[in-house]
């Protein structure tokens, strides 16, 4: 094991994260921690605490553009302890790797927001525009009283960003090879096909809802629901869950229940996809309700200031053209892109996130700021990455 060195401020501050348990909703008093660090800039920090969510929102400056940097502090729980090579909340260096649960998933990039931030204050006191920093607990649970919450308030007293990084981890089988500049919108349904109990050996004094709703989602499932676009693929229906009977091998059931979801593209819309559905179960006669549940919107971010500026800084870092990808599944940037017409994600390998031994390699702290810096340094002091 290798000591965390405090010169890599970045990737210090991503192990004193990490030695703050914040499980889902709780925050550990990570925010807290993040605030030490904002509150000397001069930023000015409000509180949008939502039951058992914590909320920070921090801004300097008061004039546009506005450029926000957004993530979460809560973490998924770590499973089994004793499956993991050391503890799940004890920073730990190995093999060139820092360890413990959140490590990409997203204290990394959250240490990555600071230190660059102040590397670029320092360098630029009197900078134009503003720097916005929105964290929440409530990303990886029910996503309701967090960063959804927080941009409501905002939108309500009018303000707008007009840039904003998420730091989810984003990258593939490299660092910085993959932005992510959009979201497909998720709808899920849950569908229960009202049959009549009977007998199997007397099917004729019974209604079978298995039997009834199977055609239904064949159609369902083989159904063109659009041809996706050039940001985004098809949108995709999914039967995630069917249930029924009583357990008896010998009863028909009165009811099935079935759950399913759509990962749709901006060419379809929410509406649409129930509009389509519905008809497909009336032309089967189905005797059915329906509950649906739209958990977040698609968004996408064109061409504009933002990509160019992080393409730009993460080329100047690592000397890659990353791509951009919108696939994966939500973000809180479907939040946020209701009042920023520019949101990205950008961060850490994701190849370990929610994982046992989830990590991140020691020298993505500190390329991830550096990035993170050379985007301010465009958008707000006029610099070339």
């Amino acid at each position: 094991m290798t000591a965390i060195s405090s010169s890599n401020p970045a990737l210090a501050l991503a192990a004193e994260l990490i030695a703050r348990p914040s499980l889902t909703p709780a925050d550990g008093g990570c925010l807290e921690l993040l605030a030490s660090h904002l509150e000397p800039l001069g930023f000015r920090l409000e509180r949008f605490d939502c039951g058992e969510v914590r909320n920070l929102w921090a801004r300097r400056g008061a004039a546009s553009p506005v450029v926000c940097f957004a993530g979460h502090v809560d973490v998924v729980p770590s499973g089994p302890e004793s499956a993991w090579c050391s503890p799940p909340f004890t920073p730990v260096i190995r093999d060139g790797y820092l360890y413990g649960r959140g490590a990409a998933d997203m204290k990394t990039s959250l240490a990555a927001f600071v230190t660059a931030i102040q590397a670029f204050v320092a360098a630029h006191p009197d900078h134009a525009g503003s720097i916005a920093v929105l964290l929440t607990s409530d990303e990886e649970g029910v996503a309701i009283d967090g960063t959804a919450k927080v941009v409501e308030t905002l939108g309500a007293r009018g303000e707008r960003f007009d840039y904003c990084i998420v730091g989810e981890p984003t990258s593939g089988a490299h660092f910085g090879d993959t932005i992510k500049n959009g979201r497909r919108g998720s709808l899920s349904a849950t569908l229960r096909v009202h049959g009549q109990q009977g007998h199997v050996a007397y099917p004729q004094r019974a209604r079978n809802p298995i039997h009834a709703i199977a055609p239904a989602l064949a159609e369902l499932v083989a159904t063109v629901w659009d041809e996706g676009d050039e940001f985004f693929p098809p949108t995709s229906c999914q039967i995630s869950n069917i249930h029924a009977g009583t357990g008896a091998n010998n009863v028909i059931p009165g009811e099935c229940d079935v759950l399913f979801n759509f990962r749709f593209a901006p060419v379809s819309s929410a509406e649409s996809l129930k509009a389509r559905s519905a008809e497909i179960f009336r032309r089967h006669g189905l005797d059915h309700e329906i509950d649906w549940q739209l958990s977040g919107k698609p968004f996408r971010t064109g061409h504009g200031p933002l990509l160019a500026a992080l393409t730009a800084a993460i080329h100047a870092t690592t000397g890659i053209e990353p791509t951009l990808s919108t696939d994966g599944g939500t973000s809180d940037g479907r939040f946020i892109a209701d009042i920023c017409p520019e949101v990205v994600e950008f961060g850490p390998v994701n190849a370990t996130i929610h994982k046992i031994d989830e990590c991140v390699a020691i020298d993505t702290a500190a390329a991830l700021a550096d990035v993170y810096r050379r985007v301010l340094d465009q958008l707000l002091a006029g610099e070339a990455a």
